[in-house]
């Protein structure tokens, strides 16, 4: 079950999305502030996190921007009731995986966070096989040289 992590100021719309979350099958983390964000994010995995960008105290840019500071592969999805083309650019320079404006259509937000975890997971494999990778080049030596041992006694 992917954690979830829901920032808004706003707690009737931080319950209203964990309450789909919960229905879609996922594990809802709620925070109604940047600080609470960044504590939560501190203390457990996070799979995405789905943040308000205009929230008294921290911004969600300035929440982006320490979350990727600490763990750079985080993807996470903006939501904002100001949509523009510059705030959309804006978030998505700073980090963001992706962009919803308020008010959220339902089916629309589902469709972006699978599309968010799957990049989330595509991330994941692209690291064990750049690790495959790095263990096979490392190998290839030892198979040489045992390669070259083995033809000798055989000869």
């Amino acid at each position: 079950m992917d954690n979830i992590l829901v920032v808004d100021d706003e707690k009737h719309i931080v319950n209203i999305l964990s309450e789909l979350l919960q229905k879609w099958g996922y594990n809802p983390v709620k925070a109604t502030s940047g600080k609470e964000a960044l504590e939560k994010f501190s203390e457990m995995p996070i799979d995405l996190v789905i943040t308000d960008m205009v929230m008294p105290e921290m911004d969600g840019l300035e929440l982006i921007n320490k979350i990727l500071a600490s763990r750079p592969n985080t993807i996470i999805l903006i939501l904002t009731g100001y949509p523009s083309f510059d705030s959309a650019v804006q978030s998505i320079r700073g980090g963001a995986f992706d962009y919803l404006p308020k008010p959220i259509n339902a089916e629309e937000l589902k469709m972006k966070i699978e599309r968010c975890l799957e990049r989330k997971d595509l991330l994941k494999s692209k690291s064990v096989l750049r690790g495959m990778n790095w263990a096979l080049i490392i190998s290839i030596p030892f198979w040489l040289i045992l390669g070259i041992i083995l033809a000798k006694i055989l000869r």
